[in-house]
């Protein structure tokens, strides 16, 4: 089985090479490395170039300008030709070596799997500033804005050739969109795997700040009515209370270990 990775790229020549280097160390070498870039201006492009070698030949890029990262995303999967498809940006890496291993071995009788992720401080990348565990999610808490952690989602190519790609006119919440049309409303069949999959930097179009977070309410009440489904601010803000004693319960537990 053929696993297509895409990481959309623009200007991404600081953090780049781990996203690369996190894929080269995958031991799982079925894949399908796909890079999007934006018409980058900085030395990412030089980047891409200087790894292709090392994909031996399983790496394909294109550089042109596009309308932000969904559609860049897009393009990537009208690209791939795997059997699985996964996300990887360009400020991520994966937190270990088996995680396509993995993802190959436990999709076999289902849709799409997923799991856990970690965000670090973009200087320094080994102090853990916050988990984002999937475990708990239910297909019914996405009334209440929750959803599985994006950057820890494979499924098929399948469910994107049959239920859509993203939708670009959503700017920070398209992947929501997207699950919220594959979960919710068709239903399709998931695990949760109790791994982190993916390490990211604090600090991207999702994580920061109050007007990201504003943006993200706007989006997820806007994906409700697109999809004809009952929901609110209210219902919204029981996933800010719980995110808010997630996170302080995190920074408890990180305070009691020193």
């Amino acid at each position: 089985m053929t696993v297509s990775i895409i990481t959309a790229t623009y200007n991404s020549g600081k953090t780049v090479k781990d996203t690369f280097d996190s894929v080269l160390a995958q031991t799982y070498d079925d894949i399908e490395y796909i890079v999007v870039d934006g018409a980058s201006t900085d030395d990412t492009m030089d980047i891409v170039r200087m790894y292709e070698p090392k994909f031996k030949g399983r790496l394909k890029w294109i550089s042109e300008p596009d309308e932000g990262i969904y559609h860049a995303m897009n393009k990537g999967i009208a690209m791939a030709t795997g059997d699985i498809v996964g996300i990887l940006n360009s400020d991520d890496f994966y937190s270990s070596n088996d995680i396509l291993a993995t993802v190959v071995r436990e999709i076999t009788d289902v849709d799409a799997v997923y799991g856990d992720i970690h965000y670090v401080l973009p200087n320094n990348l080994t102090k853990t500033v916050r988990v984002y565990s999937s475990k708990s999610f239910r297909r019914w808490m996405m009334r209440y804005g929750f959803m599985p952690a994006h950057p820890s989602f494979y499924c098929w190519r399948r469910v994107y050739d049959d239920f859509g790609l993203f939708d670009p006119s959503f700017h920070v919440a398209s992947d929501f969109e997207f699950l919220l049309r594959a979960i919710f409303i068709h239903d399709i069949s998931t695990r949760y795997l109790p791994k982190d999959f993916v390490t990211m930097r604090k600090g991207g179009a999702s994580t920061s700040g109050f007007n990201s977070h504003k943006r993200i309410l706007k989006d997820h009440l806007r994906a409700y009515k697109k999809n004809g489904i009952f929901s609110s601010i209210f219902h919204e803000a029981v996933r800010y209370i719980y995110k808010f004693c997630e996170v302080n319960i995190f920074k408890l537990k990180q305070k009691l270990k020193k």
